[in-house]
């Protein structure tokens, strides 16, 4: 299980009803061709080894030998393979015939699962032939030449690396208490569903949302396999259906109705898994009712890992066809929080100061918005800029321009004089371009907005985002300061999005401008030109890596050996080894050393699944070594 991931597959073979010669064959074929692929465990549809649509033969004699001659075939083809395969058969124990599913590895028997929930409605009327799983008393008995046992108890099976894994059988995931529930709850990362489910108008659109839905409150990889082409369609049809899923999302699907074998192949983050699980209290109060038969799988040869998932590189940017809805909503989440707290302390006025930046324009868009939905007066919000020692024409006039056609209060302070007189009181040569030079233009401005804000008897609407709380990217008790923050949680590459969202609303050039102007805080001289000099992302490093790393830090809680290999498969394009390793080093590196902002933050909202809130999301202490991060990303 390299960096937490498993390599796992569902299998649909083309079947011939009631050739189990035939049928064994195609499964063999589709074993082989995983295992060349590096799949570490595969599950093929129900009753595979016979079919599932033999109806009354599966009171033949001949067939029943058959399908555990079949299986005796299948031991023998993988005697010297480590992939861990689960086929269905049908299993004749204590003179009832079960409808199972065997996991087989090495020519060897791990455990024998049978089906709980019989369809018996409709065109399915299983209980003609079989027994259910409740029926069971726990016997040993001999099948294909091995001694198995089968019991009702729920079942794990474990693989060498300890990955655990459970198995239902079709209709069981449709029952108001799944058998996969306990088994998740009882340490299941993944559960493996052998299926013969029919097409019907409608029905996969409603099983995948079945399957996502298991996922996500089972907080496991749902692998599903379901019978095809070869069926019998003497009243229904079976289409095939091969899907994987991880906590809810789809990672691959097949395609249905094809008259070729198929396996589709995901990869599996376990630790992600158990990572979610860890942090949902839900989870694990619920585990103390769960248990389960332990059944260890054997050991494997290591294996070469290569990372086939697709690997977002802008985990925090909503999909194209999602983004005007995600868009709304955050601006809602936003808008609410901020009106919420304006009503509260019954507050007419805000102050806010614009830069003509990303970051200070969307905290204004959302300002005015809340404004707009308690129904006071734009004037109330007085939108102050600041020009300083860097302030360059295009984001005072962009700042300007906004400010006009938002209609707010426009105040322009310069702090120009103030922060030189402040140089002289505290003896600094203003020449001197280091931190004291420009963390004092921060604090001079902060001052101004409290200021006024007391003044007008307003709020101080903060501005910086998620990412800058992140890295430290602001001065203490200067910009990281605020009455409320608006941007709290928002992330700096989500920023654009949203501002060129309400520019589509607004059709004004100014924003435009805005998204393009690059990022500073302008705290620097300009150069020669007038443009602006000190970029931020030269500095820090790029916002789109930094976002990266964050999510999968804070989200996931993943090493930097882990957010290494997931950066260079998502940004191969982009960055080189060497440019990820420098800057995933400065993250850890920031992120461990500016916690002291982090604990003193302002209120804020939450927006999505990561917040830097010391009241909530994220406590840690501000002298936390982070050695242990930093050798990790010297080492790779």
């Amino acid at each position: 299980m390299k960096y937490g991931f498993i390599k796992v597959a569902a299998g649909v073979p083309v079947v011939k009803v009631a050739d189990v010669e035939y049928n064994v064959q195609q499964i063999e074929s589709l074993i082989a061709q995983a295992e060349g692929k590096g799949v570490e465990m595969i599950v093929f549809p129900e009753l595979c080894i016979t079919g599932y649509s033999c109806q009354d033969l599966f009171r033949e004699q001949l067939l029943l030998d058959k399908a555990e001659e079949g299986l005796m075939l299948l031991l023998d083809f993988t005697r010297k393979l480590d992939i861990i395969s689960v086929v269905g058969l049908p299993v004749v124990v204590n003179g009832l015939l079960y409808n199972c599913a065997a996991v087989i590895q090495r020519g060897a028997i791990l455990g024998l699962v049978s089906k709980t929930y019989l369809p018996n409605y409709g065109e399915f009327y299983e209980k003609r032939w079989f027994a259910s799983a409740q029926d069971l008393s726990p016997v040993d008995f001999y099948l294909a030449g091995s001694s198995v046992s089968i019991s009702p108890e729920p079942v794990i099976f474990t693989t060498g690396d300890g990955v655990k894994f459970g198995i239902e059988i079709c209709e069981d995931v449709w029952a108001p208490i799944p058998p996969s529930n306990n088994l998740a709850l009882a340490g299941a990362d993944i559960i493996l569903n052998l299926s013969a489910s029919n097409d019907l108008i409608g029905k996969h659109q409603y099983l995948r949302s079945l399957l996502a839905q298991q996922s996500a409150r089972t907080i496991s990889a749902y692998v599903y396999a379901s019978c095809g082409f070869g069926e019998s369609t003497q009243d229904v049809v079976y289409g095939g259906c091969a899907m994987v899923f991880e906590n809810g999302k789809q990672l691959v699907e097949g395609d249905r109705f094809s008259l070729q074998p198929q396996i589709k192949i995901a990869q599996v983050d376990v630790e992600r898994l158990r990572t979610e699980r860890r942090h949902n209290t839900t989870f694990i109060n619920a585990q103390r009712q769960a248990s389960a038969r332990l059944v260890v799988a054997k050991s494997v040869s290591p294996r070469d890992f290569e990372l086939i998932r697709d690997i977002d590189p802008h985990p925090f940017i909503p999909k194209e066809a999602d983004m005007q809805t995600t868009c709304e909503e955050i601006l809602n989440i936003q808008v609410s929080g901020l009106a919420k707290r304006l009503y509260h302390i019954n507050a007419s006025k805000a102050v806010i100061g614009i830069s003509g930046g990303l970051d200070s324009t969307l905290a204004l868009l959302v300002t005015v918005k809340a404004f707009d939905m308690l129904g006071l007066d734009r004037k109330g919000i007085i939108g102050i800029t600041m020009p300083g020692f860097g302030t360059t024409d295009r984001t005072y006039n962009n700042a300007m321009t906004l400010m006009k056609t938002l209609g707010v209060t426009i105040r322009e302070i310069s702090i120009a004089k103030a922060v030189t007189q402040h140089f002289e009181d505290i003896g600094h040569d203003a020449s001197v371009h280091d931190i004291t030079y420009e963390n004092s233009q921060a604090r001079e401005r902060t001052q101004i907005l409290m200021d006024v804000a007391n003044q007008v008897n307003g709020l101080v609407v903060g501005t910086g985002d998620l990412s800058e709380l992140a890295l430290g990217w602001a001065t203490y008790n200067g910009d990281h300061m605020s009455m409320y923050g608006v941007n709290a949680g928002v992330p700096k590459t989500l920023i654009r999005y949203l501002v060129s969202f309400v520019a589509g609303e607004m059709a004004t050039d100014t924003l435009l401008d805005i998204i393009d102007t690059p990022i500073s805080p302008e705290l620097i001289p300009a150069d020669k030109n007038g443009k602006i000099k000190q970029k931020t992302e030269d500095l820090v490093g790029p916002y789109e890596l930094h976002d990266f790393f964050i999510y999968y830090f804070m989200r996931f809680g993943f090493r930097p050996q882990k957010i290494y290999v997931l950066a260079q498969k998502a940004f191969a394009k982009t960055y080189d080894d060497a440019t990820i390793k420098k800057w995933l080093t400065t993250f850890c590196r920031r992120f461990f050393t500016q916690q002291f902002k982090r604990s003193c933050l302002p209120d804020g909202p939450k927006v999505g699944t990561v917040s830097l809130s010391p009241r909530g999301d994220w406590r840690m202490p501000s002298d936390a070594s982070y050695a242990l991060w930093i050798k990790e990303c010297e080492n790779l």
